[in-house]
Order: C-alpha cells, then structure tokens, then sequence
C-alpha cells in the first residue's frame, strides 16, 4: 500500500497499454557547427524518454524530482543569459555524478545528493552542469562532426550520454558508433570546463549559495580519486577531470567574491535523509540513524529523525516510525515530506481513512505541492473511490496539462469504470506528452470504436486525432526534407 504515496498506482493495468518509446528525432542538417535549439531539445527529449522507459536506475519519485528542480529553477533565475527551461531527474546510482543532455534536461545521481556535506555543493554541481547547457557545449559537441551521417549523430549523442552517466562503459559505446573520431568527443573539452566552471560559479553565487562550495567539492573529488584505487575514481571526475588549476582557480573567485552563509533548506537535509535511508538495507539504515539521533551526531536533527522514520517505515515497523513523526512534529517540524510519510505509515498500519485525512489536511496546506497530490489520487484509487478521483483531477489538470502523471490517474479511473472511450482519450495525453505520437493515434483510433461514447465524446476525438495527424505529419515531412 505504502508505494502508492510515491508513484500512481498499477491498478487496472491489464487495462491499459505499456508505454511505447519514441524514436530519437532526425537531428537536421549535418553542415551546420552545431544543432538548432529546437533539435536539441528534441534530442533530449528523446533521450530521456529513453531513459525512463529502459535504465532501471531511473528514480521515479516525485519529492526528490521536485526538490531538485526547485533548486534548478533557483540557480537558472540567477543563470548569465540563461533563461532556459530545465528539467532535472534523479538516477539511482551509488556514484557521485551529475551529467547534463541536449536540451535542458539534468540527470543527478542520488550518490551526490548522499555525499554532500552542504545544499551549496549540489548547487555547485547542478550550475556547473547547466552553463554546460547554456553555453551550448553539448549541442557544440554533437554537431562538430560534420561529415557524420545522422545515424551515426544519433549513435554520438547516446555516447556522450553514457559518458556522463557511466563513464566507465563509455568508450565501447563510443568505438561502436565512430571510432575515435567520436571517443575525442566524450569528455569535455579543457575550454568547456572552465567556461562551465566559470558561469557556473556567477550562478551559484547569484542565487545565494555559498561560493566556497564549488572548489571545495572540487577539492573533496580530488582527495577521493588519491584514496581509492585506480580503478573506482569517482565518476565525476572521469567525464569531468579536476586540475589544480580548476580548484584554484574556483577558489580565487571565490575569495574575490563577498562571503554569503546559506543556511540549508529542511527540504534539502529531508531529502537527503530520504536517499541515505534508502540507500542501504533497512535494518542497517534503522541502526545507521538510530545510532546518529542517540549520539546526536547529525548536522540536522530534523533530517536525522526524519531518516529514521523512513528507515523504520522500510524495515515494517510503522509504529515506531510514527512516533519520530510524532517528533517532528513536536519540534514544529513542518513539510510535505512529513505529511506524505506520516500518511505511508497510516497506510502501513492499515488505516487508509487516516491516510486520506492527513493528504487531505497536507494538500490544503500545501495546495500547490504535486507530490501530495499523486499521493491522495493513489491512496483513493487503492479504495476503489474513482468518482473522487475524477473530480479531484479537474482543476489540476486545467493548472498542469502537460503533466502526464495526470492523465494517467485520470487513465486509470476511466479503466478502472470501464468507461473504454474516455480511458483512451486520456491514455492518448499521456502518450502525446511522453512524445509518442503514434501510440497517442492509436489510443484515439481505439476510442473511436469504443462503443460506449457519446456524440460529444466522439466529436473530442475526431477534433484531436485530426491535430495529431496532422503534427504526426509535419514531423514525419521535416524529417525527409533533413534526409
């Protein structure tokens, strides 16, 4: 029951087709220097579509997903130049990493959130990886091949993308797709570094966190590749190498610069919890945080409990889990990380009535917070309640209609009404916001001989499958005009 609070239910699965990947797009006119902004964000939407349907390590949780795109949105506001969109998305990895995509989209591992000592040294990480972006090094990159036909562009683009993520297998994938031809185009090169070094530190400084971050995780990079062997150098520093030079030069800047204390968001100590928490096996993550909540030797007790409650809520033992929440709360601890929890651990003991009053109290507080929002939608279809559901997914789907984790729950609810016709009108969304355009032609096709919609339904349905067609037609006539 418990997983439900951080992704939408599977009920009624059978009901509804699996996802279905989109190709990577046609990336246009090889003589160009570089690709066209509109062709990089489509190559990096096709890679991140991906990502999520084919790595396991994809991390699909909506409160670490929305923690780290609040603290992307911050450093692009103080970004030189760099009113970009961004996306950022978590990877279950171990490794201490960020890698940036064509396009705005940012993968960080749960590794680095782990490691960090401080909120500045992500920051630090994330800016550095989108000056990469904005300065347009990735798109440099992928287009400096000229003479590349676009299947091997393509073959390219997925190498430098598992030479962020796994610079350990990039070379493989790298002789696969163009020899050394493309090997020389893995890491970045020495120019890129401090240009992204050097933008990233104006970001990181103009958003208000502590400037000394960057070298000094530059520097914590440096002293693990000296204790590890040759062998385990982070991963980091293998698609991103540190020079003397790059550490000293991150802390001249940041001697010149006026010192500023950022003091840490809870939301960053809670988050960072919830990734040391499940990080490890739950009894070991139980005494892990129990030990550092009796010592009291955590940087921040609210994120120590908060641990050893999901800790506890891992290992079965709700109860006990409960009572750290109830001492949060006591320390007037507030945050919808500790509502959702305290929620987990209601549904755990069986209560979904007091699982439902707490996400209903958390959205009233927090009305704009998404997490609690999928939690409530999925705690209601674990009930079967899916007049609630439908009706509670009107307004936020007028506030957030490209928000595909919406039109599935509304998916699912028709699915699970066997109301066939609007089940695929919904599915439809879901697959034209995941880029899928023919599948999104399918569902709707399907709706058309569902039998059970009305006039109204299906005049939607023509009105729609006749824009999608048409879309579908236009990318398809772009595509052979770049062949």
């Amino acid at each position: 029951m418990a997983a439900s609070l951080a992704f939408l239910p599977r009920a009624s699965a059978q009901n509804l087709p699996a996802p279905v990947p989109a190709q990577l797009p046609d990336l246009g006119d090889a003589s160009g220097s570089e690709l066209s902004l509109q062709t990089e964000r489509k190559l990096g939407e096709s890679i991140v579509r991906e990502i999520r349907f084919r790595e396991p390590t994809y991390l699909d949780d909506p409160e670490i997903a929305e923690y780290l795109n609040g603290l992307g949105a911050r450093l692009i506001a103080a970004a030189p130049g760099g009113r970009q969109d961004f996306e950022l998305f978590a990877m279950r990895d171990s490794s201490i990493n960020a890698f940036a995509l064509p396009g705005g989209f940012l993968g960080v591992h749960t590794g680095l959130i782990s490691a960090s000592e401080n909120e500045s040294e992500i920051a630090s990480v994330i800016a550095h990886e989108m000056a990469h972006v904005t300065q347009r090094h990735i798109a440099r990159q992928i287009g400096i091949q000229k003479q590349m036909q676009m299947p091997v562009m393509i073959a390219m683009a997925a190498a430098i993308l598992l030479a962020r993520s796994r610079p350990d297998l990039a070379s493989g994938a790298a002789m696969a797709a163009q020899g050394s031809a493309v090997q020389t185009q893995l890491s970045y090169s020495r120019d890129f570094e401090r240009e992204a070094d050097r933008i990233g530190f104006q970001t990181l400084s103009g958003s208000g966190f502590d400037a000394r971050a960057m070298g000094a995780f530059f520097e914590k990079m440096q002293r693990y590749s000296r204790i590890m062997d040759s062998g385990s150098v982070p991963s980091y520093l293998r698609s991103h190498p540190v020079t003397a030079e790059r550490i000293s030069e991150a802390q001249d800047r940041a001697e010149r610069t006026p010192l500023k204390q950022h003091v840490d968001s809870l939301e960053y100590h809670l988050v960072r919890a919830k990734v040391r928490a499940e990080a490890n096996e739950p009894d070991d993550a139980v005494k892990m945080f129990s030990d550092a909540v009796s010592d009291r030797r955590f940087a921040n007790e609210p994120g120590a409990r908060y641990g050893l409650a999901v800790a506890l809520l891992r290992a079965k033992e709700p109860k006990r889990a409960e009572a750290e929440i109830a001492r949060l709360r006591a320390d007037q601890v507030s945050s919808p990380m500790v509502d959702t929890l305290a929620a987990r651990a209601r549904l755990a003991l069986g209560d979904h009535g007091g699982a439902l009053a707490l996400l209903k109290a958390a959205l009233e507080r927090y009305p704009h917070r998404r997490p609690i929002l999928y939690a409530l939608l999925g705690t209601l279809q674990d009930q079967g309640r899916f007049d609630e559901v439908l009706a509670m997914l009107a307004e936020p789907l007028r506030l957030y209609p490209r928000d595909p984790k919406l039109h599935e729950a509304r998916a699912r609810a028709y699915a699970s009404q066997g109301r066939r016709s609007l089940q695929h009108q919904a599915q439809a969304e879901v697959y034209r916001l995941q880029g899928s355009l023919p599948a999104a032609i399918e569902q709707l096709q399907l709706a058309q001989t569902s039998g059970d919609g009305n006039f109204y339904d299906l005049s939607v349905v023509d009105a729609r499958l006749k824009e999608l067609r048409a879309e579908h037609a236009r990318d398809l006539q772009d595509a052979k005009k770049r062949q």
